[in-house]
């Protein structure tokens, strides 16, 4: 019996039988009583796996010409009234094939159509329930005709077989079917006239049909918010409540038509805003643009094919620009747009008008200003589908805009979640659960409510309790005096105790029944890491009602919490007040960079660190000390401390530790204490304040929100939010319902999956003959060695490809069995993403599927033309090595090899050239020239030969022909260098493949904090 939706029919059910859960204490003992007896057992809760002691009572193993059956070792006797009933929360188990032979599957799923009846049913019952009420008894009139004419018929068949001779002669039966004729003919009148009201009745229930679309397709949208995060789970029964309290609180009207639009109006407004005080700031775009295209599809107002492609944005090929103010990302995506039919002649239009375009892409917010020419006539959608090629980082502001001009203006105001609200919802059977986050605490808001209604921990009202080891015990105790006496029970951190949320699931459900009245749970967790790592009940997350309260973010809001955590007391501690205030401001304001760098992603830390203010504290704490300890002030031992182990104590990265020693080194010197140290452009340190006057001085003083307070280019933000809108749009591809495509265009998705499938068959190139290539070879130099392992690797995931496609091809055509991996191919293969099993042998790739194939491509044409007569390639691209450091060690094997040098002596030197890779038809004497180079966080200034600030909107531009030899550690230049990391992709991190250095006319800590490095991939 599936019922992920826990179905109050199930429910009801289960009060007629008796019901286990597989970890019961007594669950055989039970189990064989009713087997014996003839009792119906309901097992609640099962997971995927069924215990093996089950397995002769599923397959009715019975023995001794079937009085008994064996369970465990025991033989117990066998009642044939025995009925056993599995039941499972979970929507879609994969169970084992005999499992689902031996049984009846029952599917209580609710559809879209069959719970747009059930809505309606109660909308009407709510409005009118005068029609309701009639629609009832006219139903049950039906059904009782239905049963009487078949008693009849049943009767006279009866009595016609009993008869002897010619029944003319038998004058009760002729009587009888007389009687019989009359009695029909009345019922069909009454039937004919039941079926007419029935019509009438159904008219005037239809019209409040729209009401009840809109209700079914929001409870879908909600219910599909899991995909995001498995803690957004909401049960049908709280949509349930939220929507009757929505009908109920609706506008009246005395003109139906707009009264049924004011219904709409509140059943929308009230099912997005319970919804989205469950949810993180950054899923509520996502959950309302999704909310927002299902209403618009529905209606027909939007096309489907071109929802499609805004989500997909599938770009396959790259082309150069032609105009200066576009990149050749924004470029090809144009090229592609330009493939459509409403879009045809975008980019002659562009490069025809290139003035008037440049203009718009070039205002600080292109959503809000006028199209040029005639793309000004668009739809919304359309509009939206030009702005993401031309200007992703916008997408976000152009999607609030764009629900706001679909649904209202209200439906994008920022509210205030209110607790106080949250608290009249709630009941003993409906726990409020915050889903935490890191800096905030709900304990203080909980124990301010609390104080206004009279249940406080003082007076014994209130239990908080912080869950961990040992804990469990006394949350029961709690729960179980809280339950009787009627009051407030705060579990926090319940993911900490992930064995007893089994319990706490099944103690929750005992006490919602029968408890005093004001009895209340409260329940806080972090949300787990990965999907994988869940372990939250659904029963739990489903019944409760879900709350999020998120930190403020922006320099100005985090200096200001981080100087919270201090007072006028703490400034006035140490005897040398001047140092010390100037110290701790400072520190705050490097507490508040190295937490705040974490949003700009990998150009802001290679990897996430858990930065808190229990670092802050313990550093005051530690500059206390040591201020009262020496006469002049440690700046390297403060420092040291600080970067090394206070904050370093989190970093595991050797780039990330560079990063906050820098920051340290610019933020504590001794030029703090003669007021000319700058703390960001245009914000020096303050001078000697009190508290209160530190936080006037921030109000009065801190530039605007920039990232470049962090020491970052302005163009972090920019790809900040193009990275933000990117995957916004590929979490809103993957909740599309599957079933929407099929209907526009015709073709289910295993035959998209096939024309993927097949494209990619055609397209890819056989295998590299490595027989043929070795025998090419007269000296196997390093570079040859790097070529045939680059094959080699290469063949490898060619035939991974080939071979997990032909499988997947027989899988649909149904000549192989699906198995698990075959559809998570499917599935990657429909959403344009790169299936695991080729990535695990790959290289690292940021790319969509389409274009993943089209790199794998240019990567074997560049060792095709490598291998014809394996001499160095004239320029190399260093971008299409599986492994670029073998090569680099073979550039520094090759020169020692020359010239007899050892080569742990040895070190790379790189010189930037002026040119192009065109420009060069020969390798050089010694050591290679590369390309494929981007430089993300500045650029280079080929003129001057240095590394330069970045020019606004372009992210990662490309860096001219390397050359790259080898020359002896003592050789290499110190001087006026930066030392810049080269990494695979931007997701930087563990992609690093080596460092370069460059040369620069400013401080290389300016490079350091701007997050400057090249990258072989964009």
């Amino acid at each position: 019996m599936l019922d992920p939706l826990q179905n109050s029919i199930v429910r009801n059910w289960w009060n007629t039988c008796g019901f286990l859960f597989l970890n019961h204490k007594r669950f055989l003992k039970t189990i064989e009583r009713a087997l014996a007896c003839g009792e119906t057992i309901l097992i609640e809760n099962l997971h995927e796996t069924i215990d093996p002691v089950l397995d002769p009572l599923l397959g009715r193993n019975t023995i001794k010409k079937g009085r008994y059956i064996k369970i465990g070792d025991k033989e117990c006797e066998f009642n044939k009234n025995f009925h056993l009933i599995l039941h499972t929360k979970l929507a879609n188990p994969h169970y084992q094939p005999e499992l689902q032979a031996q049984t009846t599957l029952i599917n209580f799923t609710v559809t879209r159509d069959g719970l747009e009846d059930q809505l309606l049913a109660k909308i009407v019952s709510l409005e009118r329930p005068d029609l309701e009420k009639l629609k009832s008894v006219l139903t049950k009139q039906q059904n009782d005709f239905k049963i009487e004419l078949k008693h009849l018929e049943d009767d006279l068949l009866l009595r016609l077989s009993a008869s002897e001779g010619s029944f003319l002669g038998d004058m009760e039966l002729v009587e009888k079917l007389e009687s019989t004729k009359s009695t029909a003919a009345e019922i069909e009148h009454k039937v004919a006239e039941t079926k007419e009201n029935e019509v009438k009745i159904n008219e005037a229930r239809e019209h409040y049909r729209p009401a009840a679309l809109r209700a079914s397709l929001l409870y879908f949208v909600v219910n599909g918010l899991v995909k995001i995060n498995p803690i957004y789970q909401f049960s049908l029964k709280a949509f349930n409540a939220v929507f009757h309290k929505a009908v109920e609180l609706a506008e009246v009207s005395e003109d139906l038509q707009e009264h049924i639009t004011n219904l709409i109006d509140a059943i929308t407004y009230a099912a997005l805003l319970y919804t989205s005080q469950g949810l993180f700031e950054r899923d509520k775009l996502t959950f309302l643009a999704q909310a927002t295209f299902q209403i618009l599809l529905r209606s027909k107002e939007i096309e489907l094919l071109e929802l499609d492609f805004l989500l997909r944005f599938t770009v396959e090929h790259a082309h150069k620009s032609p105009v200066d103010f576009l990149t050749p990302q924004s470029w090809s995506a144009i090229k592609a747009i330009a493939l459509l039919e409403e879009f045809r002649g975008l980019d002659r239009s562009i490069e025809g008008s290139p003035k008037r375009w440049k203009k718009w892409v070039d205002s600080e917010c292109p959503e809000k200003e006028k199209f040029p020419q005639e793309w000004k006539n668009k739809s919304s959608l359309q509009k939206l589908i030009i702005l993401r090629a031309l200007r992703p980082d916008r997408m976000t502001y152009a999607l609030r805009n764009f629900v706001e001009e679909k649904l209202g203006s209200k439906y994008m105001e920022t509210t205030r979640i209110d607790l106080a609200k949250s608290y009249e919802e709630s009941s003993p059977a409906i726990p409020v659960f915050f889903i935490l986050s890191p800096g905030v605490n709900p304990l203080k808001d909980m124990e301010t409510l609390g104080k206004k209604l009279g249940f406080t921990i003082d007076s014994g009202k209130f239990h908080n309790i912080s869950l961990g080891q040992g804990q469990e015990r006394v949350a029961e105790e709690a729960l179980e005096v809280a339950a009787t006496h009627g009051h407030w029970v705060m579990l926090q951190n319940v993911h900490l105790v992930a064995k007893w949320l089994g319990t706490l699931e099944k103690l929750l459900e005992q006490y919602s029944r029968g408890s005093h009245s004001d009895f209340r749970v409260f329940l806080s967790a972090a949300p787990a890491p990965t999907p994988e790592e869940h372990i939250i009940p659904q029963g739990i997350l489903e019944n409760s009602i879900k709350m999020t309260n998120e930190p403020p973010t922006g320099v100005l809001a985090n200096l200001h919490a981080a100087l919270y955590n201090f007072d006028q007391d703490t400034l006035e501690l140490c005897s040398r007040e001047m140092e010390f205030k100037s110290i701790l401001f400072s520190l705050c304001y490097f507490h508040t960079c190295v937490a705040g760098r974490l949003k700009f992603g990998p150009q802001g830390w290679n990897r996430k660190y858990p930065f808190n203010n229990g670092d802050l504290t313990i550093c005051v704490n530690v500059l206390y000390n040591y201020l009262e300890a020496n006469s002049k002030v440690p700046w390297e031992d403060l420092c040291y401390l600080f970067g090394e182990i206070m904050y370093g104590g989190h970093i595991t990265d050797d780039w990330d530790r560079k990063l906050c020693h820098t920051y340290l080194e610019e933020f504590m010197s001794p030029a703090m204490l003669e007021g000319e140290l700058a703390l960001a452009p245009g914000f020096l340190a303050p001078p000697n304040l009190d508290y209160a006057g530190y936080h006037n001085y921030i109000d009065e003083m801190l530039p605007a929100e920039s990232p470049v307070l962090y020491g970052l280019h302005p163009n972090a933000e920019i790809e900040f939010l193009t990275v933000t809108s990117d995957n916004l749009f590929k979490t809103l591809l993957e909740l599309q319902p599957r079933s929407l495509l099929v209907e526009e265009s015709g073709q289910s998705a295993e035959e998209k999956v096939k024309n993927v499938l097949d494209d990619i068959l055609e397209k890819l190139p056989e295998e590299f003959n490595m027989t043929e290539i070795m025998q090419k070879a007269a000296v196997r130099s390093p570079y040859v060695l790097v070529c045939f392992q680059e094959c080699e690797r290469m063949n490898l995931l060619i035939r991974a490809i080939r071979k997990s496609l032909k499988q997947l091809d027989l899988g649909l055509r149904g000549e192989l069995t699906f198995s698990p991996d075959m559809e998570a191919k499917q599935s990657a293969l429909l959403y344009d993403i790169v299936p695991d099993a080729w990535t695990k042998l790959a290289y690292p790739s940021t790319y969509g599927l389409a274009q993943w194939i089209n790199d794998l491509l240019r990567r074997c044409r560049e060792l095709d033309t490598w291998t014809h007569d394996l001499v160095l390639p004239a320029v190399v691209w260093l971008s299409g090595f599986f492994n670029p450091q073998s090569f680099l060690t073979a550039i520094m094997q090759c020169t020692a090899r020359k010239n007899d040098w050892p080569l742990d002596k040895m070190c790379l030197t790189v010189d930037v050239t002026k040119k192009i890779r065109e420009d060069y038809s020969h390798p050089p004497r010694e050591g290679a020239y590369i390309c494929g180079l981007f430089m993300e966080g500045a650029r280079w200034d080929i003129q001057s030969g240095v590394i330069a600030e970045a020019q606004l909107k372009d992210l990662t531009p490309a860096m001219p022909v390397i050359f790259v030899r080898a020359i002896p550690m003592d050789r290499q230049e110190t001087k006026n260098i930066y030392e810049c990391p080269v990494y695979k992709t931007k997701n930087r991190g563990p992609t690093y493949v080596w460092t370069f250095n460059l040369k620069t006319k400013e401080k290389s800590a300016k490079w350091v904090l701007a997050g400057v490095a090249l990258l072989l991939a964009v």
